[in-house]
């Protein structure tokens, strides 16, 4: 386990989480306001063998864990740390079915705090300006606006958020 919340536990990903994965990672939804387009089995079997496989390697410095809940162990997401100790970065990803339920703002902060416990001094986050559900998340846990943009990827006007630890 790298940490847990009151509902949740974020662990690393495992082969076993291939099929959650998928339907996370094929989901045009999810992926609206996201960098990349979704993916078929095959290669998002070979996106998750790639993801475990960074575990191990000693100076990564991207990590995406699995979010699972802790009521019946059930897959229903992923976080994202991209440590450059410059714009180190959060991100997570729900399944659609599991939107609107509180799971993003209970996983933003579990990532706060375990953010503070390994020493970094400032997260950041992007959101795409459609997205108000995530927006709001991050101005809820006081993270203040940067940056206003488009982006270069998804050509969609996007903010910088960011929170001093």
């Amino acid at each position: 386990m790298i940490f847990e919340t009151e509902r949740l536990l974020i662990r690393k990903l495992v082969l076993d989480d291939l099929q959650p994965f998928h339907e996370l990672e094929s989901n045009p939804l999810v992926l609206k306001y996201a960098t990349g387009e979704p993916k078929d089995f095959d290669e998002n079997r070979n996106e998750l063998i790639e993801l475990i496989s960074k575990y191990k390697q000693p100076k990564n410095d991207f990590w995406i864990y699995a979010i699972e809940r802790k009521i019946d162990r059930c897959f229903i997401g992923t976080v994202a740390l991209v440590k450059d100790n410059i714009d180190d970065e959060i991100g997570y990803r729900l399944l659609e079915k599991y939107w609107k339920l509180g799971y993003g703002s209970e996983v933003c902060k579990g990532l706060i705090s375990y953010c503070k416990k390994i020493g970094m001094k400032k997260i950041i986050g992007y959101v795409v300006d459609e997205n108000r559900a995530s927006a709001k998340i991050l101005v809820n846990n006081n993270f203040e606006i940067v940056k206003k943009f488009i982006s270069d990827d998804i050509k969609l006007p996007e903010t910088k958020y960011e929170l001093e630890l």
